[in-house]
């Protein structure tokens, strides 16, 4: 039943040029195959899933846990390798981003696995590799996960690294440095990494597959494991005494450590249920198969081997080359397509949707969840990024299903609407005591964590963010919820008070500024907030300034470090759709640079309906790891297109022929 695009009768859109009207007619046909595009690559059970894009620590870290198990030399190492080898930078060493700059952690480890694996460091640009790491510092400066590392395979002192102790499981969850007061992530990698940090394995590497050539310092001599503050009262140096105190304490209380690897071990398995390993992420697959092995499980047997389909089932093989990612994002993704393929006119009651909404109805949580540790009254709902994950729905992929289902018509449905009334009702009581929403969590914004010697991965906390809490209110309007609603003017007061000086709101899940800023004016405007409010006015004047003169937009994973570089970057799909969304969102779909971002999207499509994507344009964690989603390219740009359209006359009416 195919469906074609007519003009609205008696519709306010009168085209003026006959550029406009030409600008329209390409517009639709690019809906069209936009949205072909989409539905030919829809699984067959009804789902959506694209590749999910990291940098080369992956498949580093990868090879640095296969060198642990004897395995370096292995086939998927040295085609791991051959991946990283094609990731290096012209100017020397790796970026954790394309187009970035050298990065030491994400540098030295890729140096390590290419070495380990048998290439050649006398090759220039492993000479230059080994030149920038030594520039920057040595390998001693690396992060602390990436030390774990270099101690595991006996090139560095444990004693240099920070402690991560067992005993954190004893804790009760209310107290202030418990496991449940540190965000999802850090909690899932901390717990299987407590056993390696207790146990401490390593092995012997010969001598000419070892580092020592990066470090400047003798990495066996005594060394904090993050630097001290200048100041002599503070939560860094308050830390720093503590794990030393460990250090020296815990061994010496051995049936005290004992027991609390047990607690350790038994809530790492207690979170194999229902999951794609621990977390459903790549960090904790890896230290669970390395804590298994410290816990004395054989590499035979069934554990062990479900570990490492975890990981091997993240591989992506192609041009004799393997890359892994960091986890699977199937909901995430289906979410999306499934708005995008909506908003481009497939009909509502379609079969095609119709497989997708009840895809999605199968991975609403039901089981026990980890935010309930803190909150005994929230009862599981929502749902989560992977295919099995069931410990950790999230705010940000619940508020998209949501939309999801709204967006076909999905919402009356019986089984929709008792989903969708225990998603609110969680999402509620999720909401943080500043008015706005986190991720998985809710509070977990207690700052001086940030000062424990292994929080240098810039995520021990899951703070309220713009992104998420404007889509929370873009799902709620979607449902008829409006300003007047008491948790929706907390919420408003929040996005207001965290608006930039300049007029943007950063991203916390997508790069950057034009993320965040986007997905507030679509919140601001579901829920029926004033789109003449100053606020917007900023917003949008920002938007427009950040414009490339070819239409485009773009913004660089930099903005994280530099703020200043705020809206500048070379010119990605997504990010152009995001602005065009969130102008479109204000009220400016007629306005020059609308039309100019509609027509750059126009120009840019491929035959096939896609659009070409070279830079990361999604966030893991802000300054340390990124994100490449390979269908955002297509997503945004068509909901981009299909609202252009809509709201310049044109229905999308179903037609039988």
């Amino acid at each position: 039943m195919p469906v074609a695009f007519k003009q609205k009768k008696h519709s306010t859109f009168n085209p003026v040029a006959g550029s406009n009207y030409n600008l329209l007619d390409k517009a639709l046909a690019a809906v069209i195959n936009g949205r072909n595009f989409l539905i030919q690559h829809q699984q067959k059970d009804g789902h959506w899933v694209a590749e999910l894009q990291g940098d080369t620590i992956l498949e580093s870290e990868f090879v640095l846990l296969r060198a642990f198990l004897g395995k370096e030399n292995d086939e998927i190492c040295q085609k791991c390798a051959r991946y990283i080898q094609s990731q290096c930078r012209a100017e020397g060493g790796w970026s954790n981003f394309p187009g970035g700059p050298f990065d030491l952690s994400v540098s030295t480890k890729a140096y390590f696995a290419l070495k380990l694996t048998g290439v050649s460091t006398q090759l220039p640009w492993m000479k230059l590799a080994r030149e920038k790491i030594l520039q920057a510092g040595g390998a001693e400066n690396c992060n602390s996960f990436s030390r774990f590392y270099f101690a595991l395979l006996g090139e560095y002192s444990y004693q240099n690294c920070p402690e991560v102790p067992p005993e954190l499981l004893l804790l009760p969850s209310w107290f202030p440095v418990s496991i449940y007061s540190m965000s999802s992530w850090t909690r899932t990698i901390l717990v299987p990494l407590s056993i390696f940090s207790a146990i401490k394995p390593s092995i012997k590497l010969p001598q000419e597959k070892g580092i020592r050539e990066l470090f400047i310092a003798d990495p066996w001599q005594a060394k904090w494991p993050s630097a001290p503050s200048k100041e002599l009262f503070s939560w860094r140096n308050f830390f720093l005494l503590a794990d030393l105190a460990i250090k020296k304490i815990a061994p010496r209380i051995p049936f005290l450590r004992n027991y609390a690897v047990s607690k350790a071990a038994h809530w790492m398995r207690e979170h194999f249920q229902y999951s794609d390993g621990v977390g459903a992420i790549f960090p904790p697959m890896i230290y669970t198969v390395v804590a298994l092995k410290c816990l004395g499980v054989q590499e035979s047997s069934p554990e062990m081997q479900w570990a490492m389909k975890q990981l091997l089932d993240l591989m992506i093989e192609e041009n004799g080359s393997i890359r892994l990612q960091p986890c699977v994002s199937p909901v995430w993704d289906t979410a999306l397509a499934t708005i995008a393929v909506a908003d481009a006119g497939q009909p509502e009651d379609d079969l095609k949707l119709k497989k997708a909404v009840d895809w999605l109805l199968k991975k609403e949580v039901s089981g026990k969840i980890d935010c309930s540790t803190n909150h005994p009254d929230m009862k599981p709902a929502g749902w989560f990024f992977e295919y099995n994950n069931q410990f950790y729905p999230d705010i940000d992929d619940t508020a998209m299903v949501i939309i999801a289902m709204v967006k076909t018509n999905s919402h009356h449905r019986p089984e929709c609407i008792a989903a969708i009334e225990r998603s609110v009702r969680w999402i509620f009581l999720m909401q943080n005591r500043d008015g706005g929403w986190g991720a998985f969590d809710k509070d977990i914004d207690q700052e001086f964590l940030t000062k424990v010697p292994f929080a240098d991965h810039n995520a021990m906390l899951d703070p309220t963010c713009p992104d998420i809490s404007a889509r929370v209110l873009e799902a709620l309007g979607e449902l008829g919820y409006n300003a007047n609603e008491i948790h929706i003017q907390k919420a408003i007061e929040y996005i207001r008070s965290s608006q930039e000086p300049w007029g943007a709101w950063v991203g916390r899940w997508g790069v950057n500024y034009i993320y965040g800023t986007w997905q507030v004016l679509l919140g601001l405007k579901a829920i029926g907030f004033d789109m003449g409010d100053p606020m917007v006015a900023r917003a949008v004047q920002w938007l427009k300034g950040c414009q490339h003169e070819d239409g485009s937009w773009g913004e660089t994973c930099a903005t994280y470090d530099d703020p200043s570089l705020a809206g500048q970057g070379d010119a990605t799909p997504s990010q152009t759709a995001w602005a065009v969304l969130g102008l479109i969102a204000a009220g400016e779909e007629h306005s020059d640079s609308v039309r100019n971002g509609i027509a750059y999207l126009v120009n840019t499509q491929n035959s096939e309906g896609d659009w070409t994507e070279n830079f990361f344009t999604g966030t893991g964690f802000p300054k340390v790891f990124y994100l490449k989603y390979h269908y955002y390219r297509v997503y945004f740009p068509l909901m981009a297109l299909s609202r252009y359209c809509r709201l310049l006359g044109y229905a999308f009416e179903q037609n039988t022929y």
